[in-house]
């Protein structure tokens, strides 16, 4: 009994697989069409084409004629510059591979507040202007900042450590616990270097509080 299921299943497995090719080979569509305005019938160039399932999608060409390869069901996304978004659901009950559309696109206006220039009163007081006009830094300028020792002391206290630094830091703490393996390590208190570095972090201001 067994090895009559056994054979049956093996005889049905292709036959499964194949079905199943073939089901989704069916919900594949190449969806294709011309993108044109409503009003004018004038087809619009780099309409965006988005497939809202997966974030995918085409442009359209200057004629308005786009193409892209959906699954049936699929939301589709029209949008572009000065024209109201436009959502398509390809059908999922046609039967075949190719569905064309021609995608008629509304104008959506966008009204701005009104912008009014003047002239300068007087050349005097563009002079006082202009001169007086905070100019922001530029790269050099904040390059230059950036690399000032009090600032590099101020970050290199408050930054965190990367993951570099603190791998450094923890494979050098380990090499010394594994040095005095076994023995009493020495005590800085007693080294002079130790006292020399100590006193000139002390100068720096390395201790003070930054709050």
């Amino acid at each position: 009994m067994k090895k009559f299921l056994l054979y049956i299943l093996l005889l049905a497995g292709p036959f499964a697989a194949q079905a199943q090719f073939d089901k989704l080979k069916d919900s594949v569509v190449q969806l294709y069409g011309v993108i044109m305005t409503a009003d004018s019938l004038k087809g619009i160039p780099a309409v965006s084409v988005i497939v809202k399932r997966d974030g995918r999608g085409t442009y359209s060409n200057d004629q308005g004629v786009f193409s892209i390869v959906v699954v049936k069901g699929d939301q589709i996304e029209f949008s572009s510059v000065g024209y109201k978004t436009f959502v398509l659901n390809v059908p999922d009950t046609f039967h075949g591979n190719q569905y064309s559309i021609i995608q008629l696109m509304i104008t959506d206006a966008q009204f701005l507040p009104a912008t009014i220039i003047k002239p300068r009163p007087t050349r005097e007081q563009f002079e006082r202007d202009f001169v007086n006009t905070p100019v922001p830094d530029d790269d050099i300028e904040i390059a230059r900042q950036n690399t000032d020792a009090a600032k590099r002391r101020v970050l290199a206290r408050t930054l965190p450590a990367s993951a570099s630094e603190a791998a450094s830091y923890y494979l050098k703490q380990s090499a010394q616990r594994y040095y005095y393996q076994g023995q009493a390590p020495p005590q800085n208190i007693f080294n002079p270097v130790a006292w020399a570095d100590f006193i000139q972090a002390w100068k720096r201001g390395d201790f003070r509080n930054s709050n």
